[in-house]
């Protein structure tokens, strides 16, 4: 395909803007080793659509029911396609989005009552995808769908049989929690409609603009509204265009869709930045190459395809948010519901903090430094236009899911890491300002009483894990002043992170609910699931100090007990028959790794001189948990945490302490890995013999020295360092300190 000047210009910048590193892309295509169908069985709740790394456009296929598992629109086991839309969430667990929906058809179509609608049945025998492309057969119409993206705009191609045949976009369309409240379609020429979906969902006040292009003129185009009613009542009208083609065999109409969130010009300046040749193979190979760019950043060596295609996967699920969220000349539309410009940098949405704080965000540290600090811009443009900085942000709205202000150990482990130009006085202002915001989820109290008590209403809920999540990220705001010289605040939050204290109750030896007036809450069961506890029960939330695992082990009466402990987690089953919740999937014991909480304790092993347990449950969990198959997650994606925690495990050390610049060492999945950094140094893991049954670390080099810690630090990794591991079948002696 022949580049424009003006586009091959912007394609050059938009490389460099995504922080390539100073070398050419890789000759390998990883994007074969792909599997976007990995997590959309089961709980993992993931898309297999075509998408450009961190892109504001998730171009995937709709089975057209509602459902929790079809929070991302899509589950394997079903069998009808309802339509092809542009927005989607990865494993979130909430359901929102499903934006500016097309459905090739020819006539008559299959339709079916609502919710399902308009429809066609497909097969996975005709269904196929990789890193920035879907394909699949309609059955009902003989029609192939083809999609791809660029990081504004959705791609699609259609390959029609000779028939009467129509696209229809439907706008009026909403599934799970998304309500449509007004949408518009306007013709622009005979190829080209633009218009915009309003919504109302998990992201409140949703504005989707868009800017559309056909390859040929349609023969006629309609546009009928759809009377849009909840509990009985009209709320909004939908409108739903269809377009009309006498198509012949095998010919082909490609859609090209911008989106924007600040109006249908900003979507139309995206499709004229990205997208103006029409030209679905050459979309495509760009797609791949900004994969391959991202993938390359971290080389394994495997003889199993399976085992590559499960580490590639996850590296790519990592990488599918946050999300882009600005135009290209840099509006985007702020939390005030105001237009806003990133002056030289991207604005960036879709951050699920409670999940991606522990491992998805300090692996952008090495692999996307470039993006760390454009999503520090995005935190303190969030903090100026919205009081405080975001929980869980997309779409411009801020959705207040889950607890804790995560934005802070994100922020400070880039500050401490020296990434960026981001003005980090203001950051920390920021910081400090959300963590003493008294009114919100009981933050006042927390720092009255130093804990969260259950019986004060509105603040009940999740009690005992608001205590911990604010203990932690004051610990981390501490850490930040500590390095500005800021000692009065550096002591202030320095005494808050310790409250987790308050909460341990020695009675029972666990993290415990109390009351306002200082007692433990009665009658507490550690394996039971209440509301005092965030989406987990006392086993897994105890261990959930990830800044002083020391004084964590002294509560618990020393390092013996706490092994002893640890050993417990991951042998005390459930009893037969217990119902379970949803989240807790991935169970050994009483570790649950379908849910975040947990996911640094298998790494403690280390921390009481045991660190063959830490192989071996590591190693137990990266086997039998990540598969390469549409169950291979065991628990929601989380916007890439799930992943995250898998490639990290897998390159043999986890950040146990997001913002210690501390790594643990476990067992690497593979017998070589090159992390290549932007500053053109290569982090190397040799892991000799390792196999399924050699996971066992018998001694340890690092530079060709014997090493004798327990980790590894940031310092290490970024002066290009080589960790050798030899390897056997059973556990080797102690070998750190």
């Amino acid at each position: 395909m022949k580049l424009t000047v003006g586009y091959a210009c912007a394609f050059a910048a938009l490389l460099a803007a995504c922080g390539a590193p100073d070398r050419p892309v890789s000759e390998v295509d990883y994007t074969q080793y792909v599997n976007p169908f990995i997590g959309t069985d089961f709980t993992g709740n993931t898309y297999p659509g075509a998408q450009v790394p961190f892109g504001m456009v998730q171009l995937s296929p709709d089975n057209g029911l509602p459902g929790w598992d079809r929070i991302a629109g899509y589950f394997y086991p079903d069998s009808t396609i309802a339509g092809f839309s542009h927005t989607h969430l990865s494993g979130t667990g909430a359901g929102d989005l499903y934006d500016i929906s097309f459905m090739p058809v020819t006539l008559p179509y299959s339709e079916a009552e609502a919710p399902l609608g308009i429809h066609s049945k497909f097969s996975h025998e005709r269904e196929s995808a990789y890193a920035g492309y879907y394909q699949v057969m309609l059955d009902d119409y003989g029609i192939r769908v083809e999609l791809t993206a660029t990081e504004r705009c959705g791609v699609q191609r259609y390959t029609f049989p000779q028939a009467e045949s129509a696209v229809f976009l439907n706008l009026a369309k909403a599934m799970n929690w998304d309500v449509t409240e007004d949408s518009h379609i306007e013709a622009v020429d005979s190829v080209t409609v633009r218009g915009y979906r309003f919504s109302n969902g998990w992201a409140r006040g949703q504005k989707i603009y868009f800017y559309t292009r056909f390859s040929r003129p349609f023969d006629k185009m309609s546009v009928d509204t759809v009377f849009i009613e909840k509990d009985g009542l009209k709320i909004s009208d939908g409108v739903v265009a269809r377009f009309d083609y006498h198509t012949q065999k095998d010919e082909q109409i490609t859609v090209v869709t911008a989106l924007s969130a600040t109006g249908m010009d900003g979507a139309e300046r995206n499709f004229r930045a990205e997208a103006t040749a029409g030209d679905f193979d050459g979309y495509l190979s760009r797609a791949k190459e900004m994969w391959n760019r991202e993938l390359a950043k971290i080389e394994i060596e495997s003889d199993s395809r399976d085992d590559k295609t499960v580490f590639y996967t996850a590296l790519y699920h990592s990488m599918l948010a946050p999300t882009i969220y600005s135009d290209v000349d840099g509006a985007y539309r702020g939390p005030d519901k105001q237009v806003h410009h990133a002056d030289g940098w991207t604005n960036y949405g879709t951050f699920s903090l409670w999940d991606t704080y522990r491992a998805s965000h300090p692996l952008f540290t090495y692999t996307q430094p470039e993006r760390v600090n454009d999503m520090v811009k995005s935190f303190i443009a969030f903090y100026e236009q919205n009081g405080r900085l975001p929980v869980w942000n997309f779409q411009g709205s801020e959705t207040d899911m889950m607890i804790g202000y995560h934005s802070v150990p994100v922020i400070v482990d880039a500050y401490l890491k020296g990434i960026g130009d981001f003005d980090a006085e203001k950051a920390l202002e920021a910081c400090v300002k959300t963590a003493n915001l008294d009114g919100y989820r009981g933050i006042g109290v927390y720092k009255e009483k130093g804990y969260v008590p259950y019986d004060l209403k509105p603040y009940e809920n999740w009690s005992l894990s608001k205590t911990l999540e604010y203990a932690y990220d004051d610990y981390c705001i501490a850490r930040m002043a500590e390095k500005m010289g800021k000692t009065d605040v550096m002591k202030e939050f320095d005494a808050r992170a310790e409250n987790y204290r308050n909460v341990f109750n020695p009675a029972t030896s666990f993290m415990q609910p109390r009351d306002s007036r200082g007692n433990f809450i009665p009658g507490f069961q550690a394996d039971a699931y209440t509301e005092d506890i965030c989406e987990s029960n006392g086993w897994q939330y105890f261990w959930s100090v990830q800044h002083d695992i020391d004084g964590l082990m002294e509560l618990t009466g020393g390092k013996e007990r706490f092994a002893q402990k640890l050993d417990s987690m991951f042998t005390f089953h459930p009893a037969e028959g217990d119902e379970l919740p949803i989240f807790s999937t991935g169970m050994i014991g009483q570790y649950a790794h379908g849910n975040e909480p947990g996911h640094h304790v298998a790494y403690l092993f280390n921390k009481v001189g045991q660190p063959w347990k830490t192989q071996k449950y590591v190693a137990q969990i990266m086997h039998d948990l990540y598969t390469n198959t549409p169950a291979g997650l065991c628990g929601n994606e989380d916007c890439g945490q799930m992943s995250a925690w898998y490639v990290f495990s897998a390159m043999g050390f986890y950040p146990v302490d997001p913002v210690s610049g501390l790594y643990e060492i476990g067992t690497p999945m593979f017998p070589r890995m090159q992390l290549h950094l932007a500053g053109g140094k290569t982090f190397t893991v040799v892991a000799r013999n390792v196999s399924r049954e050699n996971i066992y670390i018998r001694s340890v080099k690092l530079n060709g020295a014997p090493y004798a810690k327990c980790y590894i630090t940031h310092q290490q990794i970024m002066e290009g360092a080589t960790l050798e591991l030899e390897m056997g079948s059973e556990p080797g002696q102690v070998w750190y300190e």
